[in-house]
């Protein structure tokens, strides 16, 4: 159980009555979501780290020639 604002717990409750599904149910789908964004941006801060500092670069066909 969480407790949330009353204006998160009412856009929750909106968005489950609107897909038909238990509040819980939403939650844990935005809840997920949330997770695979913040992912998304942590991988990408590292990807862009990497390439900023990388002094080795591959062509496509020396890649696939391994």
């Amino acid at each position: 159980n969480i407790s949330l604002p009353r204006e998160l717990d009412e856009a929750l409750a909106t968005g489950a009555r609107r897909d038909g599904v238990p509040e819980a149910t939403k939650a844990a789908e935005l809840l997920r979501l949330g997770l695979e964004i913040d992912e998304d941006i942590l991988l990408e801060q590292i990807a862009s780290e990497r390439y900023r500092t990388s002094k080795k670069f591959l062509s496509h066909k020396a890649v696939w020639r391994r």
